[in-house]
């Protein structure tokens, strides 16, 4: 089970993370979510369309202009209190490595942490432990935040995956956090090059074997363009396709950009494999 704020997710259960993004250079949006009130527009836009949890960041992953603790937090803390005023019972993701960030946004009402550089400020997990919220445990291969990886390899990828995401999920119960709000993540792209992602693609039912619910970021990822030869704007076909990958072998929750259409895959899915209903069943009944 995973448990986050005031949500339950039971066995065979997905959940959308949307991705709002107070960032003026993202890859994907290239900021056109930056502006507060577009941002909190986006917000309540994601969760009518389905999402279960929204995913604030503050710093785009990729290597660019500095920013510092304090302007990350200017760009953070306040919008997740707006966000927490107006959505009382979504569940708020902050996606930051700084236990700074991490400390503040819990004071402002987040649930999770999404540490999306691999227990690089080993405080964070701490933070996570103290305001008794959820953490994500990621793999990064060892890269420092906003760096890419070069000529990056393992004798056996999942294998690392296993070894370092584990290691930081039993740190974090060690430390306190609740063992049913810690995730694990393999961080495509992450530490990565496009053979490893899709290597930790279709071996992701490794990860869900472990016990520990597992979260994927996929949307748009460069494995994804490299795969299809495809730029940015033009990979949401292949998200979708290694979305439903991900969720056949049991990953709980999906990154996103685009909610309607990962919930959809996912509705799919869980009806395919027998754990939800169709809406309506008409061929050959009537």
């Amino acid at each position: 089970m995973l448990k986050l704020g005031k949500r339950e997710f039971g066995a065979g259960e997905f959940a959308v993370m949307a991705i709002v993004n107070r960032t003026p250079d993202s890859f994907y949006d290239h900021g056109a979510t930056f502006a507060f009130e577009t941002a909190l527009a986006r917000t309540r836009d994601v969760i009518e369309q389905g999402a279960d949890i929204v995913d604030i960041g503050g710093v785009k992953a990729a290597p660019g202009a500095v920013v510092d603790v304090a302007e990350e937090l200017d760009r953070t803390v306040d919008f997740v209190a707006a966000v927490r005023t107006a959505h009382p019972d979504v569940i708020i993701s902050v996606d930051t490595w700084r236990h700074e960030v991490g400390a503040a946004v819990c004071e402002a009402g987040a649930d999770l942490l999404n540490d999306s550089w691999g227990g690089h400020d080993p405080l964070l997990a701490e933070v996570a432990a103290q305001y008794r919220v959820g953490l994500v445990c990621t793999h990064v291969g060892g890269n420092s935040p906003r760096t890419r990886p070069f000529r990056v390899a393992y004798r056996d990828v999942m294998a690392d995956v296993l070894t370092r995401t584990l290691a930081l999920a039993e740190r974090a119960a060690g430390l306190g956090v609740d063992p049913c709000s810690i995730l694990i993540d393999p961080a495509h792209d992450f530490g990565k090059n496009t053979y490893h992602s899709l290597e930790i693609t279709r071996r992701l039912d490794e990860m869900v074997a472990t016990g520990w619910p597992v979260l994927v970021s996929l949307s748009n990822k460069d494995f994804v363009g490299d795969t299809l030869d495809l730029p940015v704007e033009g990979r949401l076909v292949g998200t979708l396709a290694a979305t439903a990958v991900c969720a056949w072998h049991g990953a709980t929750v999906y990154r996103a950009h685009n909610v309607v259409e990962t919930c959809q895959v996912l509705n799919m899915v869980s009806s395919i494999r027998g754990d939800r209903a169709p809406v309506r069943v008409l061929r050959g009944m009537v």
